[in-house]
């Protein structure tokens, strides 16, 4: 997987979500890197790194596990975002024995949620392919760049434009040919299975914004009930991006809960 390494110490892995690339974690690396190695890569199909054959929540969490394997990296501490968060919980399930922070993950909705969650998320995907020649444009002005990320954001005029740009080109086939695969794995694809009590070899904290739209804040009740194991922070004033709303705060919690 193409990847991009900054900063000294024990490494720390940032997974992002659908339609992203490494930028997306652009708001905190620097704050991480003072303290460690971050390893911050594109998922396949996804950035720079070319697509798998067969995609779904597995097979991507099966390539980041081998990723992982192959880097010398097995029991690194490890950081996610939303579809990116579901599969560090996936690994936690799986027994990985780093320390995990996974950022409103996707995969513990209901079936009315999901089905919300399809509806919007596909027309927003759809809006955004059809104005890929506007994006500069909606990326530049504040009130467009709110209209364009409200269901991501709680503050999207607050964003630097640079960072609004690319994830919004990211929302393309050329630049993420993975997209509508991945985007109907976690539509259609099973929920998220959880974790017994006392189970987990590793550490894991599961951080959500309270004004998340794309997974609903009360969908963390399941997920700490799938994995009692895991402790819970609570992002005020954020939506689905704690390291977009909240970046500082984002970045002392990830170096706390991985224990720096």
């Amino acid at each position: 997987m193409y990847n991009v390494r900054t900063g000294n110490g024990s490494p720390l892995v940032l997974v992002h979500g659908l339609g992203s690339s490494h930028r997306n974690w652009d708001p905190i690396v620097p704050a991480l890197a003072e303290h460690r190695e971050v390893i911050a890569l594109d998922l396949p199909g996804f950035g720079q790194t070319p697509p798998l054959a067969d995609v779904s929540i597995a097979s991507l969490t099966d390539a980041l596990r081998a990723y992982l394997d192959n880097e010398g990296l097995s029991d690194a501490d490890l950081v996610g975002s939303s579809m990116g968060a579901r599969m560090v919980v996936e690994l936690a399930r799986r027994g990985h024995r780093g320390s995990m922070v996974a950022l409103d993950p996707g995969g513990f909705w209901n079936d009315r949620q999901v089905k919300v969650f399809g509806a919007t998320i596909t027309a927003s995907l759809a809006l955004m392919k059809r104005a890929q020649p506007l994006v500069p444009f909606l990326a530049g002005n504040p009130i467009t760049r709110t209209a364009a990320l409200a269901q991501f954001s709680a503050a999207p005029w607050k964003l630097p434009s640079g960072l609004v740009e690319r994830e919004l080109k990211g929302f393309s086939a050329k630049t993420s040919p993975s997209l509508d695969a991945a985007r109907t794995a976690l539509i259609h694809g099973p929920k998220q299975q959880g974790a017994p009590k006392d189970s987990l070899q590793g550490s894991l904290l599961i951080g959500w914004g309270r004004q998340d739209k794309v997974t609903t804040p009360s969908q963390a009740e399941v997920a700490m009930q799938r994995f009692p194991d895991a402790t819970l922070h609570w992002f005020d004033k954020c939506g689905h991006f704690p390291h977009w709303d909240q970046p500082t705060e984002t970045a002392r919690v990830i170096l706390r809960a991985t224990g720096r």
